[in-house]
């Protein structure tokens, strides 16, 4: 049997918040391997990571990756920038947004074990986000866009596209992470949005002043900005504000898209 040493329990004790007893046993029933005893202290349901759950965590990292038609996006979240950084953490998101990418949505529950050590090790509240996965039509395509910021992932796109190529579905999917669209089109946003957004423009415009016979004009006009912060087809390109999204497109067609942002 090896020799356990305090130091040894006490290094224990700091990754999993268990008792020094329980730590110590642990690390003799596994002759000292430190990684062996955090599975043995979590299969026997004495690991306090649970105290961790309440803990915000809004930092993390995105992963986007391809699988032949489809893509994935997968975003794992943590307490701090620091841990999101991290090699460790980064290569897990990467790891699952491969296999969402590969085997669909369904199988990122496949690394629950996986984030369950990561949860230990680094000693935070650590999760899976939003995760987001599209299989392309007969005939689309897919493409998509990482941005990166320190190190690690932090906006995720994905786009399907009709009648166009991979080029132009990327040149997409960069757009949309800066631009950051809600809905495709105008007829996507719900109406209760859209009505509840004209009385407020009704009423600012009525506080300016305006002409009662020219309210409805200016209240459309305005309505029309509102619609184009909110609808892709209706943005200006990021890359060349003379064209809208809609323009660039030509006699292609965006499908549908998918966007995870940390922090959002």
């Amino acid at each position: 049997m090896a020799d356990i040493t305090a130091k040894d329990v006490q290094r224990l004790r700091q990754a999993t918040g268990a008792g020094m007893m329980d730590a110590k046993r642990a690390l003799e029933e596994c002759d000292g391997d430190l990684d062996k005893a955090v599975k043995w202290l979590r299969e026997n349901g004495l690991i306090k990571a649970a105290a961790r759950l309440g803990r915000e965590n809004t930092q993390g990292a995105v992963a986007v990756s391809s699988s032949d038609d489809a893509a994935a996006i997968v975003e794992l979240k943590c307490e701090t920038d620091f841990v999101a950084k991290s090699d460790r953490f980064t290569a897990l998101v990467t790891e699952i947004a491969a296999l969402v990418a590969a085997k669909g949505k369904g199988a990122a529950p496949e690394k629950a074990e996986a984030i369950d050590d990561l949860k230990v090790t680094l000693k935070e509240n650590i999760e899976l986000g939003r995760v987001e996965r599209i299989q392309a039509g007969t005939g689309n395509v897919v493409d998509t866009y990482l941005h990166r910021q320190d190190g690690r992932g932090v906006n995720g796109v994905i786009v399907e596209l009709a009648g166009g190529g991979k080029e132009l579905a990327h040149d997409i999917a960069v757009h949309i992470a800066f631009a950051r669209p809600t809905y495709l089109r105008r007829e996507d946003v719900p109406a209760e949005q859209v009505d509840q957004e004209r009385q407020t423009l009704e009423g600012i415009t009525r506080a300016e002043g305006k002409p009662e016979a020219a309210l409805e004009k200016i209240i459309a006009g305005r309505l029309t900005g509102w619609f184009r912060e909110r609808a892709l087809l209706e943005q200006s390109y990021v890359k060349d504000e003379k064209l809208t999204i809609s323009q660039l497109l030509g006699t292609a067609s965006v499908v549908r898209f998918a966007q995870v942002v940390i922090g959002s």
